[in-house]
């Protein structure tokens, strides 16, 4: 039988959500307490493979077990087996042909940036010594959905067979007077592809590329000419979605 297990995480002390040979990872975290509750190695697959120091409002991930399981019982026994900086939030039932990664329909990321000195949010928000053009920000972003081939935006040397994603919805939003937020939504990302993205679109409110040039980035189809990629302590997986035919009810 499997199941959808959804959780949340603080990546700050983790390498990541995929096991890694040199440090602790979100997944490995969750299989020793699956493990340990089911008392029999258990793998689990993740939707996706957030990065060193990124952040999970909503990561979604399935495992199989032989036999059926009380989702509320299991989620309060992770939940107390678990780091504090790890949360189940519920445990689901789905098609035993269902897949965390490859069934889901969006991805839903959000980047915060704050343009003031911040003590307590200096772990979620990346500072910003000076306010770029948002305007422009947005403006650049919106381009983002004539394109389907965000090679420019991925990381080099990847295993992946394609570098086409469908972008749903790019935007800076004002969240008070000195913090914005950046919210991307596509049917799959890249790896690198959100810090990519904001650090050339960060590159557009400080003047230093053009809507046209911003393109250009997209058209050359070049990591090497997009911007730099910004720092991953400010992004956060917030939602995935799956069609409501996989889940057994």
């Amino acid at each position: 039988m499997r199941y959808f297990i959804y959780l949340a995480y603080d990546g700050t002390n983790y390498h990541g959500w995929q096991i890694q040979p040199n440090g602790m990872s979100v997944q490995e975290a969750l299989m020793r307490a699956l493990s340990t509750f089911l008392r029999k190695k258990i793998e689990v697959v993740g939707a996706g493979r957030t990065d060193a120091g990124v952040h999970a409002r909503l990561m979604v991930a399935h495992f199989d077990f032989e036999k059926e399981l009380d989702g509320e019982q299991i989620t309060d026994k992770l939940n107390r087996l678990l780091p504090p900086d790890i949360a189940v939030y519920g445990v689901k039932r789905v098609r035993d042909d269902a897949h965390a990664r490859f069934d889901a329909t969006y991805r839903t990321y959000k980047y915060y940036v704050t343009t003031r000195k911040e003590p307590f949010n200096r772990q979620y928000a990346w500072r910003l010594f000076s306010e770029p053009d948002f305007g422009k920000m947005n403006e650049a972003a919106h381009t983002l959905f004539d394109y389907t081939d965000f090679t420019s935006f991925s990381k080099l040397h990847t295993d992946v067979k394609t570098n086409n994603c469908k972008i749903m919805h790019a935007e800076w939003t004002q969240v008070s007077e000195t913090e914005w937020v950046f919210t991307i939504q596509a049917d799959r990302f890249l790896r690198n592809m959100v810090r990519a993205v904001v650090g050339t679109l960060i590159e557009v409110g400080r003047g230093k590329l053009s809507i046209d040039g911003f393109r250009q980035v997209i058209e050359k189809k070049d990591r090497c000419s997009a911007g730099s990629s910004v720092p991953g302590h400010a992004l956060f997986l917030v939602d995935v979605g799956y069609p409501e035919e996989l889940f057994v009810l």
